[in-house]
C-alpha cells in the first residue's frame, strides 16, 4: 500500500464526465475522497481493497460546514500528500511515509514524529478506530485534521462530536515567528489587528498560535473533545526536542493504538 489518495470531482455518479487521468486515478487509490452524491458508478472503477472515504453532503441536507470541509479534503488530496489506512495484512514489512494514518485494527499503533510541528491523535467512541495526524502549518492549512478525522468517522461509523482529539507539545504561540504567507494560507488578514491566531510580532512577521489554529478548525468540523495543546516544544528545553530551537536534534512520537483487549 503506498498511501496514494486521489478525489475525484464529477457529475451525480456519470462516469462518463470523466478525463482518462482521473480513471487512471481512482484505479491506481489507495484511498479515494468522493462526495456522498457521486458515487455508484464512478467508485466501482476504484481498484479492490482501495478504502472509499464519503465526505460530502448528504443528498437533501445540505451543510455549509460539511462543504467547507469538503474543500479542505479536495485541496489536501490534490497536494500529492499521503495519507494511510494501517493494516496488519496488507502492510508487513512495508517503509510507509506519511502525514496520517488510522486504523481499526487491535494493535496496530498509528505514530508521527516531530520536534515543532503539531502532533494530533484522534480516538474514536468504543475503541472502534482511532488516528494519528502530523500537522505543521502546511499541512494543517490544507485540511490533514479534517481529512483525519473523516476517515475515523468513516471507519468507526460514527460523528465527528463523538470523536476525541489529543494535542501534543509543539512550538508556542510566543515562539512561532512567521510570514504573510502563513496568514495568507489560513485566508487571515495581514492589515488586520492582533488575534488569538496571529499577534504583530515585527515588521512582516506574526507570532502564530498552531495549537489554536488546530483547535478551531477542529471544532469547525464537528469535534467537540478536544485536550492538549498546553506545551511548548521551543521553551522547555529539558522536556523536548526542537528543531527551531536547536536545528540538530532528535524527535519526539506520538502514538495511539486499540488495545487487543478492546480498550483504546
Amino acid at each position: 500500500m503506498t498511501g496514494f489518495v486521489s478525489f475525484v470531482s464529477a457529475g451525480p455518479g456519470d462516469p462518463d464526465l470523466l478525463t482518462v487521468r482521473a480513471v487512471r486515478r481512482i484505479g491506481a487509490a489507495d484511498a479515494i475522497l468522493y462526495d456522498d452524491l457521486s458515487s455508484g458508478p464512478i467508485l466501482a472503477l476504484a481498484r479492490p481493497g482501495a478504502d472509499l472515504v464519503g465526505v460530502g453532503k448528504r443528498a437533501g441536507r445540505a451543510s455549509p460546514k460539511q462543504d467547507h470541509v469538503s474543500r479542505l479534503l479536495v485541496d489536501y488530496a490534490l497536494t500529492g500528500a499521503q495519507v494511510v489506512r494501517l493494516q496488519h495484512s496488507a502492510q508487513a514489512g512495508l517503509d510507509i511515509t506519511a502525514d496520517a494514518a488510522w486504523s481499526d485494527q487491535p494493535g496496530m499503533a498509528c505514530v508521527v514524529q516531530a520536534a515543532d510541528c503539531l502532533p494530533v491523535l484522534f480516538a474514536a467512541p468504543n475503541a472502534r478506530a482511532v488516528g494519528a495526524a502530523h500537522a505543521g502549518w502546511r499541512g494543517l492549512a490544507l485540511g490533514v485534521l479534517e481529512a483525519t478525522l473523516a476517515s475515523v468517522c468513516s471507519l468507526a461509523q460514527c460523528k465527528p462530536s463523538e470523536v476525541q482529539v489529543w494535542l501534543g507539545a509543539c512550538i508556542g504561540p510566543r515562539r512561532f515567528e512567521v510570514g504573510a504567507d502563513v496568514l495568507d494560507a489560513f485566508g487571515a488578514s495581514t492589515t488586520a489587528g492582533d488575534t488569538a491566531l496571529f499577534v504583530r510580532h515585527a515588521p512582516g512577521k506574526w507570532l502564530a498560535n498552531l495549537p489554536q489554529l488546530a483547535r478551531e478548525r477542529l471544532c469547525a468540523a464537528g469535534v467537540q473533545a478536544i485536550s492538549g495543546g498546553d506545551w511548548c516544544t521551543v521553551e522547555e528545553r529539558s522536556r523536548f526536542f526542537s528543531f527551531r530551537r536547536d536545528r540538530v536534534t532528535g524527535r519526539m512520537a506520538a502514538a495511539i493504538w486499540i488495545e487487543r483487549r478492546g480498550g483504546a
